[in-house]
């Protein structure tokens, strides 16, 4: 029997986060969705977890899969799902419970759209704690080009991952739905908006996106620029003022941090360390 949503909760390592995540879902005001749990070979007690919610609701559905990362555990988890329009929702993040009555009625009814997204809430520990507000705006690809306007928590077509060929399996260090959103926008679908508050996103000092952000960021925006170079080229003119303004920040940002009186003193401390390390390179050549 088919459904007109099946939402996607990867999980690893994030068990413990998984009553409220799935309990969202449960509490969702739009009935008609099935929600795959899928166990990317998780070392914690997911499996003990998604099975009691696949009991007491038979809409949940667990798969568990070796691990092979984020965007191969949401391609297994898309592959048997029977939804029309697919949500994928990470396994510490919420939505709110009208969020699939607010986000399935825009696509159902406009065949031009691939993707509905919304405003975020970002909170520490529990939703009454917001530590930041994200709007996102455009319609387009080219919105997406140098920002990912677009949260992973979106509504869209599973007609159009499958015309894409679903996650890039190789993206296993982030942005991979940034990727994701660009290919299916570049064929000339849009997205929408709702300018209302129905997702929640949970901050922690230790998750991907922090990862992503402070060690793969360079490396993850090249790959996209390379894979969808056609549209960086024809938005030449743009990209290079973008790349050169990236590039003057980081200069003058670096320039604050030497000037700090907590750099000079680390540089004080370190210049015995630094004069040893020169000492004993110039005597062993």
């Amino acid at each position: 029997m088919t459904k007109k949503v099946s939402i996607i909760v990867p999980c690893y390592n994030q068990a413990h986060y998984l009553k409220a995540s799935l309990g969202s879902v449960l509490s969702q005001t739009f009935l008609d969705w099935e929600c795959i749990i899928v166990n990317d070979g998780s070392p914690d007690n997911t499996a003990e977890v998604a099975k009691k919610w696949c009991a007491k609701d038979d809409r949940f559905i667990y798969l568990e899969k070796q691990n092979g990362g984020l965007s191969s555990a949401r391609n297994a988890g898309i592959k048997i799902a029977k939804g029309e329009f697919i949500l994928p929702l990470d396994a510490d993040d919420l939505i709110h419970q009208d969020y699939l009555n607010k986000t399935v009625p825009v696509l159902y009814q406009n065949k031009k759209l691939a993707i509905v997204s919304c405003y975020s809430k970002f909170f520490i520990d529990s939703i009454d704690n917001i530590t930041y507000q994200l709007k996102p705006k455009g319609d387009n690809y080219k919105w997406l080009l140098y920002v990912n306007q677009l949260v992973a928590t979106s509504l869209y077509r599973k007609s159009c991952w499958k015309t894409v060929g679903g996650y890039d399996e190789n993206m296993k260090k982030g942005f991979e739905d940034w990727e994701f959103w660009l290919s299916i926008t570049k064929l000339g679908w849009h997205y929408k908006i709702e300018e209302e508050f129905l997702f929640y996103y949970r901050k922690a000092k230790q998750s991907m996106l922090v990862d992503t952000i402070n060690n793969h960021f360079e490396e993850n925006k090249e790959y996209i620029v390379k894979k969808h170079k056609e549209l960086y080229i024809d938005d030449f003119d743009n990209c290079m003022t973008v790349m050169f303004r990236e590039q003057n920040a980081t200069r003058v940002s670096l320039a604050k941090i030497k000037k700090s009186a907590e750099y000079r003193i680390a540089r004080a401390i370190t210049k015995p360390a630094r004069l040893l390390k020169n000492y004993l390179k110039n005597n062993n050549q």
